[in-house]
């Protein structure tokens, strides 16, 4: 969540930007052009900042920033029209957390021999669109009516203020065009910067990537395992997510790693000797290297079991803590509906103009036929599956609804990159599992095909849900602005669309070129996909592979104890919160990554410090520049990880390895960009 301002509430419940009697040109040919190759761009961002890192980061605001570097070349464009780039753009990066979330446990658990592309398509559009449908509906209840803050919403508006307050009238002014200028230069010079270090890193081999020992004292006694993975994007992510996150993702990866994998060793040592083939009765002493590290590594396995128990709970505890302010957001939404059916709101002004309620009820009705369609197929030679497949749909209509509204709800108060999509997706898996072993046991065909019906079920309620939360961030942003709201949600259709038909692509070249959560050759370390790998264990093991409760039981104690901790904080009105969720995720990656996330993090905490005695148009330039800046890093590194990866597939035996030296200059590079994203932010008003 972005910590642009103390003064958000002032600037969400104000009056629109662009009055609602001021009509201003928002669809235009090179807007809906502009918007959908956004957001097929920062899909493949954020696919690939995903996978690697378990969290994607909201795309509105360097989508607005290079929507208006790019529309102020033309002479009419306007802030309305930059919304709606901005919000179709948006809909690439949340769609896409929808799939990598979900869909690689396909592939993972060998259900799909590669990634398919029509049946990613299919689960990525349906998912996508009864998303938006399911919170057409919210609107009122959730921005209007219970004034959530929705941040990023917020803060994008802002942005868009920045650039384009003269073109309310659909004029340009000299101020906006620099504004903009700026912005969209700042993106791409950190863009540049992030790509440079990807490019160095994997495409030359001059800079290392990672930094990681596996050291053993006291007579191997106590085994120490621990990394960093130098990375500018994981930088920006965690000055994007802020310290509070950040630290507890950092948190997570003590837990997990720098803990939990000498204690694990300390207590069951003869386990962890026999799981990686060696006699529990050897010698420490005549333990090799490499047995050390495959000890260190069978250990953190285990370990990471801890985050499964406690993502279950936190997934549990955020839906049972949600109940009643969902249930008042839907009573409200049908109030709306109500006046609106009886004549009493057809004089609706401009702002208040929503897709007309009845089409949205044909688009969920019609959408049983594409649902009924997916599940069918995957149910192959199952001797039921028209009954199964009815179920089904019915069950993804009835939980995407809930955890659509979940989703919006959520956005409205910590905004969509620290939305709990995962928490909602592992409450699907769990529960439709539950439901098929009930409905189709776990022998013969069942035990193979119940697991993978389960998995598509997660990738629509996943779609839906990402795609739920960012609508209603974007339509915040649109209630800030002035925008019209039926033309926001065409446009974020639009953006589902553009995404859906790119994102199958993109996974098919960086599993070929890196490898999604397995490895594809020696040497290559692939992409972790750990809410995948997630999925694939929950799902499998209720139908019958097995699960390893007793970590998992850890895990649910260690939920436990952040519940208790996150509502004294809440009671105490306490900004620095608690959410489980992010302390899970942070015990299930790889501890490396959570490094530089919290590097970014604490760096975003100082620069808000310092700047918390400047006046309000200092600190709002600044929270603004640093968002670019960071986002510029992510996607440069991003998109430079995409292209190597597809340099990867063609040149697998030329690739160059790492250089002599490459670790001292990979770690020499990061500080660089440290001190730069520090200084940069900070120097920023010095150009406004």
């Amino acid at each position: 969540m972005p910590e642009n301002s103390e003064n958000n509430n002032d600037i969400a419940f104000s009056p629109p930007v662009v009055d609602p009697s001021v009509r201003l040109t928002e669809i235009t040919i090179k807007g809906l052009i502009l918007g959908a190759l956004l957001s097929m761009t920062l899909a493949a961002a954020n696919a690939y900042i995903g996978l690697l890192v378990g969290l994607t980061v909201s795309a509105s605001i360097p989508a607005a920033a290079v929507s208006m570097g790019v529309l102020r070349c033309c002479r009419r464009s306007n802030i309305l029209e930059n919304n709606l780039v901005q919000t179709s753009a948006s809909a690439g990066e949340s769609l896409v957390a929808g799939i990598i979330f979900t869909i690689p446990a396909l592939v993972m658990m060998g259900a799909w021999e590669s990634y398919r592309y029509w049946p990613m398509v299919g689960i990525a559009l349906v998912g996508g669109i009864l998303g938006v449908a399911f919170t057409i509906p919210l609107r009122k209840a959730l921005i209007i009516e219970a004034r959530l803050k929705f941040p990023e919403g917020v803060a994008t508006a802002e942005v868009l203020k920045t650039g384009g307050v003269e073109h309310v009238r659909g004029e340009s002014g000299d101020d906006s065009g620099s504004a903009s200028a700026s912005g969209f230069r700042m993106l791409m010079q950190a863009a540049g910067i992030g790509g440079l270090f990807k490019f160095l890193e994997t495409g030359v081999g001059l800079l290392a990537g990672n930094i990681a020992s596996t050291a053993v004292w006291l007579q191997g006694k106590y085994l120490f395992m621990g990394n960093i993975t130098l990375s500018p994007a994981l930088l920006g992510v965690g000055y994007i997510v802020g310290f509070n996150i950040a630290f507890l993702l950092f948190l997570g990866g003590v837990i997990g790693t720098i803990v939990g994998v000498p204690l694990n060793w300390i207590f069951n040592s003869a386990a962890l000797l026999q799981a990686v083939g060696l006699d529990p009765a050897t010698p420490m002493s005549a333990l090799s290297v490499d047995d050390w590290g495959n000890l260190a590594t069978e250990s953190w396995q285990n370990c990471r079991r801890i985050g499964v128990g406690a993502m279950m709970v936190g997934g549990l505890w955020s839906l049972i803590s949600l109940c009643k302010p969902i249930f008042r957001g839907m009573k409200s939404s049908l109030a709306v509906y109500r006046a609106v059916s009886s004549g009493e709101g057809a004089n609706q002004i401009r702002t208040e103009f929503d897709t007309p309620i009845n089409y949205v009820g044909w688009v969920v009705f019609l959408s049983i036929i594409p649902v009924f369609a997916i599940f069918y197929n995957v149910l192959g030679e199952y001797p039921d599956k028209a009954m199964i497949a009815a179920i089904m749909t019915v069950l993804m209509l009835v939980f995407g609804f809930v955890f659509s509204s979940v989703a919006g709800y959520m956005a409205g108060l910590v905004g969509s990159s620290n939305n709990p999509i995962s928490g909602v997706t592992i409450a699907t898996v769990v529960i439709s599992a539950l439901i098929l072993l009930q409905l189709m046991g776990n022998t013969g065909i069942a035990a193979t095909l119940g697991p993978i019906a389960v998995l598509y079920m997660a990738g629509l309620i996943c779609s839906s849900a990402a795609i739920a939360g960012d609508n209603m961030q974007d339509l915040k942003c649109g209630h800030v602005v002035g925008a019209t709201p039926w033309k926001q949600q065409l446009f974020q259709i639009i953006g589902v669309v553009s995404a859906a038909v790119t994102i199958p692509i993109i996974l098919q070249i960086l599993d070929a070129g890196q490898g999604i959560g397995r490895p594809i050759r020696e040497g290559v370390a692939p992409l972790a996909a750990p809410q995948a790998g997630l999925m694939m264990d929950l799902a499998t093991g209720i139908f019958g592979a097995g699960i390893n409760w007793r970590f998992i039981f850890m895990g649910f104690g260690l939920a436990i104890v952040l519940i208790i901790l996150d509502v004294i904080q809440a009671r105490r009105d306490s900004s620095f919160r608690f959410p489980v969720l992010a302390v899970a995720v942070g015990v299930y990656l790889p501890f490396g990554l959570s490094v530089p996330i919290f590097v970014g993090g604490v760096l975003a905490y100082i620069v808000k410090r310092k700047s918390k005695a400047e006046p309000k148009k200092i600190r709002q330039i600044r929270a603004n520049s640093g968002l670019l800046l960071a986002s510029g890093l992510i996607t440069g590194e991003a998109l430079m990880g995409v292209l190597v990866a597809v340099a990867a597939v063609y040149f697998q035996d030329r690739m160059p390895g790492e250089l002599p030296g490459a670790a001292v200059l990979g770690v020499l590079f990061t500080l660089a960009v440290i001190v730069y994203l520090y200084k940069r932010t900070l120097g920023s008003t010095a150009n406004s």
